[in-house]
Order: structure tokens, then sequence, then C-alpha cells
């Protein structure tokens, strides 16, 4: 069996030492698998990816047990190694893609820019290179797009620009942070069709972070559920969607829009904020339908959820 594209084993960030954003997390992404994260806005979904690829402003503080990337140990890594890792190990794909290039440069000239590793290579060779790119990720004209600037095109196929550039970087590992945000829903179908071949043409791993369930539902082989900076329940997604076993992945179900019978009159929420995490006893107690005497002081376990040797959720009561 390969090894794992990624592995995480009791991964914990904090910034300036003592805000904790993500806590004791464990996650693997195995070669063409493509594993996505949900969970509410201040989870520690963002924080998680930008850690892969050492995205993290200088206050904060990765620690864990281990943190390896396509073969390489990123933990104790220093700037200058992340560096050299981005493009070749990992790349990312933004949630808005009108953010990701300069305004003032062609296209062009920004992807031959990010080739800058290959001296060896001639201008020409590289243009080359991302016209083929550009169709790979169905740019029609690519030659024509590398004259335009961002603004000449729409979000959708500069979001494919960014996928483009990405995989110039013939990484291993494609992270893609609410990569479908910014379009509309015809060119979400588009991004994610491309995105669930890019396993088959390029042979990437890809971790997808998404607040939308149909994304995730749509395109993931696995799905992680993450709260208050923890792993709360994690499975194949078909198993995760037809038997959530956590309190929260099953409150996030139902409010789902999707998801929501016919002639409900209120929309449901979840009630309360997202607590900070590593508090004591069950960070999602406070919010739990069904909260317990022993949820407010003992950390739930993380344990086996279904018959599916791969469903396991952190709950006191989600077992078998």
């Amino acid at each position: 069996m390969s090894a794992p594209v990624l592995e995480i084993h009791n991964v914990s960030v904090s910034y300036g030492g003592v805000v904790p954003a993500v806590v004791g997390v464990d996650l693997t992404v195995g070669p063409g698998e493509i594993v996505g994260i949900i969970g509410e806005s201040g989870s520690g979904k963002s924080t998680l990816a930008h850690s892969i690829l050492g995205l993290l402003p200088k206050a904060a503080r990765v620690r864990g047990d281990r943190f390896v990337l396509a073969g390489n140990t990123i933990l104790d890594a220093d700037r200058t190694t992340l560096s050299v890792l981005r493009g070749p190990s990992a790349a990312m794909i933004f949630q808005n893609p009108m953010a990701a290039f300069s305004p003032i440069h062609t296209l062009g000239k920004q992807l031959v820019d990010l080739l800058w590793r290959d001296r060896d290579q001639t201008v020409a060779t590289k243009r080359e290179r991302i016209i083929a790119a550009l169709k790979q990720v169905g740019i029609p004209d690519p030659m024509g797009k590398l004259d335009a600037y961002p603004f000449q095109l729409s979000g959708g196929m500069l979001q494919r620009v960014a996928i483009a550039a990405a995989l110039l970087m013939r990484p291993a590992l494609l992270v893609a942070d609410e990569p479908t945000t910014a379009l509309d829903v015809t060119m979400e179908a588009q991004i994610l069709h491309l995105m669930r071949s890019l396993r088959k043409t390029a042979g990437v791993s890809i971790l997808i972070i998404s607040h939308h369930l149909g994304v995730i539902a749509e395109i993931c082989d696995r799905v992680a559920v993450m709260y208050a900076g923890q792993i709360v329940e994690e499975g194949a997604v078909e198993t995760i969607f037809s038997d959530p076993r956590h309190p929260y992945t099953q409150a996030l179900f139902a409010c789902e829009p999707a998801l929501i019978p016919t002639g409900v009159g209120r929309l449901p929420v979840i009630a309360g904020e997202v607590p900070r995490p590593g508090g004591t006893g069950c960070d999602f107690a406070g919010r739990c339908r069904f909260t317990e005497e022993r949820c407010l002081t003992l950390s739930p376990p993380w344990v086996s959820a279904s018959a599916d040797p791969r469903h396991h959720a952190r709950c006191h009561r989600s077992k078998p």
C-alpha cells in the first residue's frame, strides 16, 4: 500500500502560544484520494489548510507528533524549507480567484514567474507548458489568455487559470479552500467536474475545504467534520451523509438548505457560537441537544461510530 500524501497526527496550532486554533488533529490523504473538510466559520478548517503549506502568520505555532507532506517532515521546517516544498509537494487554490493574481501584470507574465525554479528552461518552453496546462483545465484560446489581464476574465475562467497555475507545479497534493464560493451554480459544477477529473489526468490528491455540503457530497471520497479546532467525525462520504453520528454533524445537515423539508416556516440554526478550542469537557456541549453531565467535564473519546471501520466520531454517545 502506498504511503499517504499527507499524514497528520496529533497536530495543534496556536497563536502567540496561548490562543488555540487547532487541537490534536489526525488526518491522512492517500494517493489519488479526495478528502473534504466541513464545519462552521471559526472551526479551524482554513488554519489547518494553511499550516500544510506553511502559510500561517509568524505568530502561529504548529506542534504535533507527526506532520508529513509527500514524504517530507514539515513539523519543524523553517520558512526557507517550506517555500521549497510549496509547489512540488503541495499547491493551494484560494476561494477568491480575483485576489489570486496581480491586476497590473498579464496572466502570461505571472504564470511564467511561477516557474522560476526551472532556470534551465527558456521562456518559450515555459509558455508552452502554461498553454498545455490551460488546455488541461478547459480554457478556450489558451494562447490568447497569456496576454490577458485578470479583470478581462470571468470569475469561473480565472478560477480555472488558478487551478492551472497550481498544476504547473506538479503538486502531489492540491489544497482547495472554498474553491467555488465566488462562482455561480453552473460554473461551480464545471469546476467540481474539473477537479474530479484531475486525479486521473494529473494523478493529484485533493484536500477540499467547503461550507457547502453539496460540494463535499459531489466530489469527495472521505470527509472530516471540524468543530472548535478538532475533527469530531470522519468517514466515507456515503456513510457520513447517510448515518451521521455526532450531534454537530447532524445539526449541520439539519441546516443544509437542500435537505430542509418543504413547508418549513423557519430556517433551522445551531444556537450559540463556536467556542474557543480546548475547553473542559466537550466543546459542543453548550449547543448540543443531547448534553449530559459527563459532557461538561469529560473530554469525549474518539470511537468507532458504525460498522464501517473508517467511520469514527468524538462523542460519548456515538457508539455503534
